[in-house]
């Protein structure tokens, strides 16, 4: 039985699994028959949003903290403490107060957590080349043949980087450690906060024999009730069902549940994840309905987003409005743009060509505004080349950019903007609009 200990970083074999570390003591001792054999890693930090406000504030360290904003906007995360409230991730705002009327609530600093993201992931590419963030504050790791660069088994370098994190940023991680991305970031969660969990090979199947379906990624609410109307609740029944029979039920949905039901997951550690898409969205604090308003709104997040994609200096070709009633249904329309842009001006005039058909007296608490199709911009938004009008707004549009960039983002503001508006929640209505600051999505 291999072991080490998070806290003072010894590391040995035994014939049991130690309670302690013999070395200094510590009951943080992680032990595993295959603990200095596996080497694929997902790291997530603890209520990241949270821990860096704890950490800058030491008063709140033994407060329910919930970040979020707005009467009508969602918690984008909350702290361990807030937890135990019943307080989530997502929960509309006024449902969290309810739960913890105690709670101090701080609206995201979108800025700084994105710098300490950027420092941790620092960190982290000195341990491997092979990083691959899935979000602003998760990772997935390839520690494959690094063992002589760092003297020590993956497990051991792991044990040390979250030391270093918890010392040096002042926030804390949790590690999961597989022989695949599927079961590291199972493991990541079975330990948290300040977590270090293992899967090995050797009990994977009757580790996920018990577990319900929905811990397989992709198995959301309505693909879960489907599952378990066929008699599917477990994912050992996944194990035992005949992928066959899977396939032909779910086509290659059941082709991909009959593998990771079994623990089997091929892909690998990637440097080259793509952006998938960088989106903008506000959650009003009183219900929208007319055309001139959501128009409105819809503005501000195109210039919001067209900022994002000019300060990562990419493109995008298909624009996707999002709406979300007063009853909480979700709608959303995509349309294809015959060349990719980043102009505020050309996302506004395709998110309310798709409003105008929405916008029908139906009351609407949340408006956003996306792009896909991401790509390298080239320094000029090809739009240009098609019509004069659009290069002549184009350049306008760049014009007002220098400006901004000189004397502020308020030095310029659109004529329609310029007009009172109705308050809308300044935070992010969930964590994916977070996430696209750092390009990625889970």
């Amino acid at each position: 039985m291999d072991w080490l200990c998070r806290d003072c970083l010894s590391s040995g074999t035994a014939a049991a699994e130690p309670r302690r570390c013999p070395q200094c003591g510590s009951p943080r001792i992680r032990s595993h028959s295959e603990l200095f054999g596996l080497s694929i890693a997902h790291v997530d930090c603890d209520a990241f949003y949270a821990s860096v406000e704890k950490r800058d504030d030491p008063s709140l360290r033994d407060r329910p903290l919930i970040i979020g904003g707005g009467v009508r906007g969602v918690v984008s995360t909350c702290c361990y403490i807030a937890r135990q409230s019943g307080v989530r991730s997502a929960m509309p705002m006024y449902r969290a107060r309810e739960l913890c009327p105690d709670a101090v609530i701080i609206k995201p600093n979108m800025a700084k957590y994105v710098e300490v993201s950027r420092q941790i992931r620092r960190y982290m590419d000195t341990l491997t080349p092979l990083v691959e963030p899935l979000s602003i504050d998760e990772a997935f790791l390839d520690l494959t043949g690094t063992e002589k660069v760092h003297k020590a088994p993956p497990a051991l370098t792991l044990a040390r980087f979250a030391r270093t994190i918890e010392q040096e940023v002042g926030v804390t991680i949790s590690v999961g450690l597989s022989h695949n991305k599927f079961l590291a970031k199972v493991s990541s969660d079975l330990d948290k906060p300040r977590g270090f969990a293992v899967i090995g090979a050797a009990e994977t199947l009757s580790f996920l024999a018990p577990k319900p379906i929905s811990l397989i990624f992709g198995v959301g609410k309505v693909f879960s009730e489907t599952l378990k109307k066929d008699g599917y609740h477990t994912i050992g029944q996944l194990q035992d069902a005949d992928p066959i029979q899977l396939m032909h039920l779910y086509g290659e949905s059941g082709a991909r549940l009959a593998r990771l039901s079994r623990g089997e997951d091929s892909r690998r550690v990637s440097i080259d994840g793509e952006m998938k898409t960088v989106s903008s969205e506000t959650t009003f604090n009183s219900d929208l309905a007319t055309l001139e308003e959501l128009s409105t709104e819809l503005l501000h997040c195109c210039e919001r987003l067209s900022e994002r994609l000019k300060s990562k200096n990419i493109v995008g070709d298909t624009v996707t409005l999002k709406l979300k009633t007063a009853g909480f249904k979700l709608r959303t329309r995509a349309r294809h743009l015959m060349m990719p842009t980043q102009l505020a001006n050309v996302l506004y005039e395709a998110g309310l060509n798709l409003l105008q058909r929405e916008a029908d007296g139906t009351p609407f608490r949340l408006i956003g505004i996306g792009i896909s199709g991401i790509e390298a911009a080239d320094g000029s938004d090809p739009t240009d080349l098609l019509e004069p009008q659009v290069a002549r707004k184009a350049a306008a549009e760049r014009a007002m950019d220098r400006v901004r960039t000189r004397f502020g983002r308020t030095a310029v503001v659109r004529g329609k903007l310029y007009t009172n508006r109705t308050e809308a929640s300044s935070a992010p209505a969930s964590e994916e609009e977070a996430e696209d600051l750092e390009g990625k999505t889970r």
